[in-house]
């Protein structure tokens, strides 16, 4: 039986931060996110359309790699893809603020004490976390 289709960011960023537990991950986001922004950007102000498309190969190049060879799990894009470029632009933000560890940390503690309440341990978690808000 498989989980029901999350349906609000709520509900999809605690899964998404649990995705990008590792450090490097979380880096390779970051600078992809920051090549497409760059990408973008220089498209916009030289013209050149043509660039976009590779803003789409700078930000998720990087991010794809990282969930392929350092987190070996599959990129929430490929069901998620609207929550997850939204996720990827408030990590980046959370990430400029200096505020992305401590979110993760909050986000695993708090999947880990879901599943100890529950008397599961804490890898059986279920990743679709209850609303919360990322503010």
């Amino acid at each position: 039986m498989s989980k029901p289709r999350m349906t609000t960011f709520a509900e999809f960023w605690p899964y998404y931060v649990k995705e990008h537990r590792d450090p490097k991950t979380r880096s390779l986001h970051f600078v992809g996110t920051a090549a497409a922004l760059a990408t973008v950007a220089t498209a916009v102000v030289t013209g050149k359309k043509k660039l976009v498309p590779l803003a789409l190969v700078a930000g998720y190049g990087p991010a794809w790699f990282s969930h392929f060879f350092i987190e070996k799990n599959r990129p929430a894009t490929f069901q998620y893809p609207l929550f997850s470029l939204a996720a990827d632009f408030v990590m980046f933000g959370k990430m400029l603020a200096g505020t992305m560890d401590d979110e993760v940390a909050r986000i695993v503690a708090e999947a880990e004490g879901t599943a100890a309440e529950q008397g599961a341990p804490p890898a059986t978690v279920a990743s679709n976390a209850a609303d919360l808000s990322v503010n």
